[in-house]
């Protein structure tokens, strides 16, 4: 029924232009955005999922990093080592030299001031090996104590490696002690020198083995990186054609519905000529 009063039409015309200008809005903000999420009720479980993800790659982007300081750790105790290692084989020909029956205990002594020096600088390194201002082979520190260190190595507290280090000093090996003034004492040495190599080796292998473990779990973070990336942009990523369709639709039913009611508020104008 045609009326004056009120235009109905007008009013049909303006709610769906509100409408599709909303729709409108939000196509051209996800597409600004690059996602498909731009607000909660867009897809609140989606939301949720999204969130939790971001802070498990956020939280492995992390333990990446802690990973690499475990193994920056681990390769800085392990040359401290290599030069105790170095050292102990260097006395073990000393001591071979002063329990040979060709030297004199005269000799023996000069033998002795260089195996002497050498028992002392096994302690220096052992003490100077450091990372973070924290000596590593000496005991020390924390990564001598009886737990180590945990590196959270995950995106959980439970995702831990233990990094332990063998303490390397001269007492802990048997050889602060020693001498080679005499051949007796030098025939004594060697197979406590012996036992001293044994220990610093157990000790590198124990550090190659959890090196070997943090470069794994290194990879291991890389991989469940791409893979949650690839779960959250599937989750939250907006579909660049198909948000283009929709907004060109949007913008289409726009354009209609501004002239739809434009046309509206020219009806009452043409029912006053029925009063003419």
């Amino acid at each position: 029924m045609p009326v004056i009063s009120t235009n109905t039409a007008a009013n049909t015309a303006v709610r769906y232009l509100n409408s599709n200008s909303s729709q409108q809005s939000d196509s051209l903000s996800k597409l600004a955005s690059g996602s498909r999420i731009t607000k909660a009720s867009d897809d609140a479980a989606g939301l949720a999922i999204s969130t939790r993800i971001s802070s498990d790659v956020t939280a492995l982007s992390q333990a990446a990093t802690n990973a690499s300081h475990g193994i920056s750790v681990l390769q800085t105790a392990d040359g401290g080592a290599a030069n105790i290692s170095d050292i102990l084989t260097r006395m073990k020909a000393l001591a071979s030299q002063a329990a040979s029956g060709t030297v004199t205990d005269t000799e023996r002594a000069y033998i002795d001031a260089e195996f002497s020096q050498l028992n002392d600088e096994i302690d220096g390194i052992a003490s100077s090996t450091r990372y973070n201002a924290q000596s590593l082979l000496d005991g020390t520190s924390d990564f001598g104590g009886a737990s180590g260190v945990s590196v959270v190595v995950g995106s959980s507290s439970a995702d831990t490696i233990t990094v332990s280090i063998a303490n390397l000093t001269s007492s802990s090996l048997g050889v602060d002690s020693l001498s080679v003034t005499s051949q007796a004492n030098a025939e004594s040495a060697l197979d406590a020198l012996d036992d001293a190599i044994d220990s610093v080796s157990k000790a590198r292998a124990d550090i190659g083995a959890t090196m070997s473990r943090f470069e794994f779990r290194s990879d291991s973070i890389a991989t469940q990186q791409e893979n949650l990336e690839a779960a959250n942009s599937a989750l939250a990523d907006v579909d660049i054609a198909a948000e283009q369709a929709k907004l060109s639709s949007a913008e289409v039913k726009t354009q209609a519905a501004v002239a739809a009611a434009a046309q509206a508020n020219q009806m009452p104008q043409e029912l006053l000529k029925l009063l003419q």
